[in-house]
């Protein structure tokens, strides 16, 4: 009998597959994969046009900043948040299915993750890889939270960002502390060998200075409220089957669909009133507009999304799910290949190629990585991260690399 685990809110029912049939709960969802996917390509973009970091050393703007900006930037990055959390449910759940206690060994995958993203981190400044690590600790008490209307209710303070709320009524209140310039405007000199330095000049600097300053900008800014929001609310729409059967949320969808599309506007508006302050409480409520208007603009991406797989537009859409399955390896990928373009101990293009062109480098490397993910996962059961993080997890070597069973299907199918 298919695992049925029961909590506050009733039975947690089991999950169907594309196929149609009842798996548990653990089961990989190629729509979650297809989502993954077309995040990642949005991050990669939005990296590009942003040569890795270094657009601020020449701010130029163009239409290509805006579109990127427009569709894919504080998006993809929540949706890739979102995904990471249903991923825990997954795992949480196919264990429990098993009868295999994993909270301690989930703690352990995380660590590991974190060294990963560490490493990454000492040549990429901007990974967010430790961050998601570290913020997914956070999972393994909430998890024992049973009802979801609790989940959504921590979910919703979390996104309101009570940090930035407070800032923003202290600096009315003339609270000094509240008017300081922000700590991550302050890189430690972390940018200078970004730009000119040599490979050993950049991993000095992020080793220290680039490191304070990220987690400075993801704690001031409310990001990590927003990440550990949104984790809860991809647990909850786990539980509740939102991927496993779409067809059971069209009402839902629709509703949520119109008050995402309904806010845009207004907070739109309200981010062009509150611009172009650099400290103080003015400043601070762009930056929270700024946060909600992102989430509504993920909101609805997700949801036109899932509407769109549905249709005809699914084949499509499902040539982004081996890039989903490989993205660890793909983002870091992206970083070791495109950092020695754009930086000063490469190539040096930050300031020698314009956004039109990096926009175009960035649609044809994405292209090029679609068809690699495609080609290596009929041949190999993992990226070769993947299944490093796999196998550290289980501190075993025991777990198939090359794929043994017939090819990677057409997730189209």
């Amino acid at each position: 009998m298919p695992f049925v685990r029961r909590h506050a809110d009733g039975p947690l029912k089991p999950a169907m597959t594309d196929t149609g049939t009842i798996k548990g709960p653990s089961v990989r969802l190629t729509l979650v994969d297809g989502l993954r996917g077309y995040a990642l390509m949005g991050l990669f973009l939005v990296h590009m046009t942003g040569y890795f970091e270094l657009y601020n050393a020449r701010p130029t703007p163009s239409w290509v900043q805006d579109a990127t900006r427009i569709l894919f930037q504080g998006k993809s990055f929540s949706l890739l948040a979102l995904c990471f959390g249903f991923s825990f449910f997954a795992i949480m759940e196919g264990a429990a299915r098993r009868g295999q206690p994993f909270a301690a060994r989930f703690a352990w995958r995380m660590a590991v993750l974190a060294a990963m993203g560490w490493c990454h981190s000492l040549i990429y400044r901007g990974d967010i890889i430790l961050v998601l690590a570290v913020a997914g600790l956070a999972l393994i008490p909430l998890d024992r939270v049973r009802s979801s209307r609790v989940l959504l209710a921590i979910a919703a303070v979390l996104l309101a960002q009570p940090f930035l709320l407070v800032r923003i009524l202290a600096g009315y209140l003339h609270y000094e502390w509240a008017w300081a310039d922000p700590l991550f405007y302050d890189d430690g000199g972390a940018m200078a060998p970004s730009l000119h330095g040599s490979f050993g000049a950049l991993v000095r600097a992020n080793l220290v200075a680039g490191g304070t300053s990220k987690w400075s900008f993801f704690i001031e800014t409310g990001r990590i409220f927003q990440i550990l929001g949104l984790f809860l609310i991809g647990l909850v729409v786990g539980r509740a089957g939102f991927f496993a059967a779409p067809e059971r949320f069209v009402r839902t969808r629709w509703w949520a669909l119109a008050i995402a599309i309904l806010a845009i506007e207004p907070l739109s508006i309200a981010r062009v009133h509150s611009c172009c302050y650099s400290h103080g409480p003015i400043y601070w409520t762009n930056v929270l507009l700024s946060g909600w208007s992102d989430l509504a603009d993920m909101t609805v991406s997700l949801l036109l999304f899932v509407l769109l797989w549905q249709g005809w537009l699914r084949p499509l859409l499902a040539a982004f799910v081996p890039c989903g399955r490989l993205t660890l390896t793909l983002y870091i990928g992206q970083s070791l290949v495109f950092v020695p373009v754009f930086y000063g101990f490469g190539l040096h293009l930050w300031d020698r190629i314009t956004q039109e062109q990096a926009l175009l480098l960035g649609i044809v490397a994405f292209l090029a990585q679609l068809a690699l993910a495609h080609w290596w996962l009929r041949r190999f059961a993992y990226g070769p991260l993947e299944w490093l993080w796999r196998s550290a997890t289980l501190l075993s070597r025991d777990v198939p690399f090359r794929r043994r069973a017939e090819p990677l299907k057409a997730a189209a199918r």
